[in-house]
């Protein structure tokens, strides 16, 4: 896997990890760009689901899938199940889901 220090994504084989920090029982769902955490940047995502029996976990998927404009089932959390900061996985060509994340958050390549 390779990533750049600035970014919250990684390339993997299936496509790429996506390190996410959730705010649920938000008034919205909704991605509101980058925020720093222990664990390096991550995308922040507020979702109106409450984290009780993976909902949470299931509207931050659907959220990144509907900002990215993906497929939902190409959406999974890899870990985080109970944390705030969470690792999703999206299936697809990793150079193309880099590419569409960095145009989504304004960024330059």
């Amino acid at each position: 896997m390779t990533a750049s220090a600035a970014s919250p994504w990684m390339h993997s084989r299936e496509g790429v990890v996506l390190r996410v920090r959730v705010t649920p029982k938000s008034s919205k769902d909704a991605v509101e760009g980058l925020e720093a955490t222990p664990q390096g940047p991550a995308l922040k995502v507020r979702v109106r689901a409450v984290p009780d029996k993976g909902a949470a976990n299931t509207a931050v998927a659907e959220t990144v899938a509907r900002w990215l404009g993906v497929s939902k089932s190409t959406v999974s959390l890899l870990s985080g199940s109970t944390a705030r900061v969470k690792s999703l996985a999206i299936a697809g060509d990793g150079a193309s889901l880099a590419a569409q994340l960095a145009r989504r958050l304004g960024e330059r390549d």
